[in-house]
């Protein structure tokens, strides 16, 4: 019969292999995870205009993914038109536009999105900073009151016949509290426009359709992998409402988790014909927090209610 002391340096043994195996999948696991796509613009801090730094060339691809950039991405110099992108996306966020890319434009910069760009065709409305009057679509206070919501170019939106009611349907692989989560956000929205919605089970002539991707999904618009763009949807009448499938998604708010409802709302704010805004708590605010949630902003409604003049 063994002894107390072998018993205990058998289990001592155990115990040590044990961690020796957890420590050896753990650094694995941080080895194989791949950075954001983002986070190259932390080595970029500081730059300005006469720099040549390598990874400017993919700063000038992460500004002309977004619009403010057309076909200028093929050299590392931070040159004028660099610098004058740099200030319109400054502009568009309310940061100091200095055309420098100093540390709070990165920490914007480098924060999750939705696929979405801010500006299309050349025309940005992010800033445009409207101004509602009291007796405008029901309104109520200042006649000044401010509102940064915008449109698509044309100002794209459903057809009157389909004014008050939209169907949804879901991919056949959607999980099931990603449903959920999109079939709230459908009546928050319905809650507070004239939309109607309701789900049906025929994917190829619902109105609108929701499903999951990876990487190149088919639509010309390829995902990035875990952080960089979560999701990203299409104005009407293009139906399209994509999540990135490598993404870590929760219900609620979970740390290092995005929340599927509150990127639905934002998804859903494009299917209906609302663009960026440049309002900071704003659902259409195109950066996504993580161990966060967020319903609907005043900015939000008006904005849905001045496209529809409801």
């Amino acid at each position: 019969m063994a002894s107390k002391s072998t018993l205990c340096l058998f289990t001592i043994t155990l115990v040590l292999v044990f961690l020796s195996v957890l420590s050896h999948a753990t650094s694995a696991e941080t080895r194989n995870q791949k950075p954001s796509p983002f986070e190259f613009l932390n080595h970029l801090k500081g730059c300005h205009k006469g720099d040549k730094v390598q990874g400017i060339q993919d700063l000038k691809k992460y500004l002309e993914k977004f619009g403010y950039l057309n076909g200028h991405s093929d050299s590392d110099d931070f040159d004028d038109i660099l610098e004058s992108a740099i200030k319109t996306y400054q502009v568009n966020y309310h940061l100091k536009a200095t055309g420098t890319l100093d540390a709070k434009t990165v920490s914007k910069m480098i924060m999750p999105r939705c696929g979405v760009a801010d500006i299309i065709n050349g025309t940005t409305s992010m800033r445009s900073g409207k101004k509602r009057h009291p007796h405008h679509h029901g309104g109520h206070g200042s006649p000044h009151t401010v509102a940064h919501y915008s449109f698509f170019t044309g100002n794209p939106k459903w057809p009157s016949s389909k004014y008050h009611h939209l169907t949804y349907a879901f991919d056949q692989s959607t999980p099931t509290e990603a449903r959920d989560a999109v079939a709230r956000a459908f009546a928050t929205w319905a809650g507070n426009t004239h939309f109607s919605f309701s789900q049906s089970q025929n994917y190829k002539n619902a109105d609108l359709t929701i499903s999951f991707g990876k990487g190149d999904h088919g639509d010309g618009n390829p995902f990035d992998g875990r952080g960089g763009i979560l999701a990203h949807a299409f104005p009407p009448t293009n139906e399209r409402f994509h999540y990135d499938a490598d993404e870590a998604w929760a219900v609620g708010a979970v740390a290092d988790a995005y929340d599927l409802e509150t990127v639905a709302l934002h998804e859903i704010g494009h299917l209906l014909g609302l663009q960026h805004s440049s309002v900071e708590g704003a659902v259409m605010s195109p950066g996504v927090r993580s161990g966060f949630t967020q319903s609907l902003h005043a900015d939000d409604i008006q904005g849905i209610k001045a496209l529809y003049n409801t």
